[in-house]
């Protein structure tokens, strides 16, 4: 059988057998395919279930084509039809596409005449599809990838060798060093760099929630599910599903995913219709798998089949040299995007910038300068935009404290203040100032514990 093309056709013809026909020649070209017999069920199908696609005969009980094709474009505007025919009624089918038809054809032609119909449309489907993918992700998907570290310029290069294999790719590395960067790269790297490149964070999604964001779910599937919806691995189908924070999937979900990936096959919630995919899957975690595994919380045959590369990002703080030409970077980027210009930063804050030790890596240095640059003043950026987020720390306090004139001891003077400030704000509460510093949980208790900061004095 031909490789599934992500396109759904509905075949609407009261002639069993010509339906039959039709649905063996399209699904052994790949395209997935449904049918019935007369006009309501075609319509109570396409309100139930996701449709490209629709081949309706002209003639027909219980409802004629145009007036199906008139009811479908009132409600589904985008799924195209075409008009199946008998010879003498070409004028009716031609006539039928001022109601919306897209296209005919005559029964007694050649099938592949209308498969290279089809084809055509599926093609446009497919660069619609990816356009949109494109414009939604054209802000995230700006890469940085120049480096001048030895390790990190290891890892580009593994990814370049991988990138065409199609192998399964499990990202290690702290929180915000850019796995999703490298997951995206590998992808450009590929053949399949025209596909969707699908990114979905394992961590942020509710346990009832993330089986509906991976695999979909039928109309009616659970409560609240008002209408069908398709989920990431059909969004990806021939492209990319990028798993990030995969080491915080349930239990029950990382069974479901296993099957998804051993079987190359996905069923959407409330249906028990298998539907194939082709997927390459990269996955990411800051967590210790192995660890997960002793403790119960990860799948061990799961691991086996996500990480047949293992690829590690170092952190900021290793790759210093490559901290001049990524500041410059985020500069130029975020003036853009803030539609601001920056015509002077002051030696004092660049000597910060190129010194601090980032423990949220990239990320952290992106917020940095968003706000630096947000917080400038006739396009000159001084220190008071990086050291003092409003309301946060006091100068005064700051100063007083910096006895030590090292920058190292500076830096630590300022982040324990920080973090002070941040837990007070928050009234102690360590998973909301992680969440709001965008650093890990335990990456907080650790700067309280380094700085001995007493939770009951905040």
């Amino acid at each position: 059988m031909a490789e599934n093309k992500g396109y759904k056709i509905l075949i609407v013809d009261d002639e069993i057998e010509y339906q039959k026909v039709l649905s063996l020649i399209l699904s052994d070209v790949g395209y997935d395919i449904a049918s019935c017999s007369n006009g309501n069920e075609a319509l109570e199908h396409i309100e139930n279930n996701i449709v490209d696609l629709v081949l309706t005969d002209l003639k027909m009980p219980v409802m004629d084509g145009v007036e199906l094709i008139k009811r479908i474009k009132e409600k589904y505007d985008d799924v195209d039809v075409i008009v199946m025919t008998a010879f003498g009624s070409i004028e009716s089918a031609v006539d039928s596409i001022k109601y919306g038809a897209i296209d005919y054809f005559v029964k007694s032609g050649d099938m592949d005449e209308l498969v290279m119909k089809v084809d055509r449309l599926a093609k446009i489907y497919r660069l619609e599809r990816k356009s949109l993918f494109l414009l939604k992700n054209q802000n995230e998907t700006e890469l940085f990838i120049e480096s001048w570290n030895e390790e990190h310029l290891k890892l580009l290069e593994m990814c370049k060798r991988a990138a065409d294999t199609g192998i399964n790719i499990l990202l290690l590395g702290e929180s915000g060093v850019g796995k999703e960067v490298i997951a995206n790269y590998i992808h450009r790297l590929s053949k399949r760099r025209q596909e969707p490149f699908v990114p979905v964070n394992c961590q942020v999604f509710p346990e009832g929630v993330i089986e509906s964001e991976l695999f979909g779910h039928e109309k009616g599937s659970f409560t609240g599910a008002i209408d069908t919806r398709i989920g990431k691995f059909e969004q990806a189908n021939l492209g990319t599903l990028f798993l990030d924070e995969i080491g915080d999937l349930p239990m029950a979900t990382q069974g479901k995913l296993l099957r998804a990936i051993e079987s190359r096959k996905i069923e959407r919630l409330g249906s028990n219709k298998l539907i194939d995919l082709d997927v390459r899957f990269i996955s990411a975690t800051n967590k210790d798998l192995s660890k997960q595994i002793i403790e119960g919380d990860f799948r061990e045959d799961l691991l086996y089949r996500i990480n047949t590369l293992t690829l590690y990002i170092p952190p900021l703080r290793k790759r210093r040299e490559d901290l001049p030409a990524l500041i410059n970077f985020f500069i130029k980027k975020i003036q853009k995007d803030q539609k601001k210009k920056i015509k002077k930063v002051d030696d004092e804050v660049m000597d910060f910038l190129l010194g601090y030790d980032y423990p949220g890596n990239i990320r952290e240095l992106k917020n940095i300068t968003e706000r630096m640059i947000a917080l400038s003043k006739d396009g000159v950026v001084t220190v008071n935009e990086i050291l003092m987020p409003i309301g946060c720390v006091d100068k005064k306090k700051l100063i007083n404290n910096n006895c030590e004139k090292t920058l190292k001891k500076a830096r630590s003077n300022f982040e324990k203040i920080f973090i002070s400030e941040a837990l007070k704000n928050n009234n102690g509460n360590v998973a909301k100032t992680a969440y709001e510093l965008e650093i890990s949980t335990r990456q907080l208790w650790n700067k309280i514990n380094q700085y001995k900061i007493g939770l009951e004095k905040v």
